[in-house]
């Protein structure tokens, strides 16, 4: 029961948020093998439990964890490293056309690349975000390699299978 109160409130946080529309378009943009949009999600719900279970501000660290990503494809202009190091700041752009950021929401987004982007979190939210983006994206990564191999080898069996029945 606990957690579903738990999910209940967190949904309510990030009310405003899924329901906006240019924020929506994120569900179209590929990450990390997923939709940025999920990992968005994943991000913000993984935070919200550890700042909570720690007593700290759950509800702005939810907010900006939702928003570390909002951004949307072409916009982020450079090489792959320089697209790392930058969306950060696009993000905070992107997010205080459509919402109201306190400074430490602006914080845990412009910080949630530490140490790429050399800027070192002010507040333990920030660092607690900066390190589930960092677990999520290496989840997201494994799981799609992993999704990746396997069926590569699938393939492979059934052209074995095949060559071998043709003989």
């Amino acid at each position: 029961m606990k957690q579903e109160i738990e999910n209940i409130e967190f949904l309510n946080i990030i009310e405003p948020i899924v329901n906006n529309e240019e924020y929506c378009q994120m569900k179209k943009i590929t990450h990390h093998g997923i939709t940025r949009f999920d990992h968005s999600m994943r991000v913000a719900y993984f935070s919200y439990r550890i700042t909570k279970w720690l007593h700290l501000d759950y509800r702005e660290t939810a907010i900006a964890a939702m928003l570390h990503d909002f951004f949307l494809d072409g916009e982020v202009e450079g090489n792959k490293l320089l697209q790392l190091r930058r969306h950060p700041d696009y993000a905070i752009t992107h997010s205080l056309k459509y919402f109201d950021l306190s400074e430490k929401q602006m914080d845990i987004i412009k910080t949630h690349m530490f140490p790429i982007t050399f800027r070192p979190p002010k507040y333990i939210e920030s660092w607690i975000v900066d390190i589930v983006d960092d677990i999520s994206a290496i989840y997201e990564k494994t799981y799609t390699v992993k999704k990746e191999i396997s069926a590569a080898f699938t393939f492979l069996c059934v052209l074995a299978f095949n060559l071998m029945k043709i003989r």
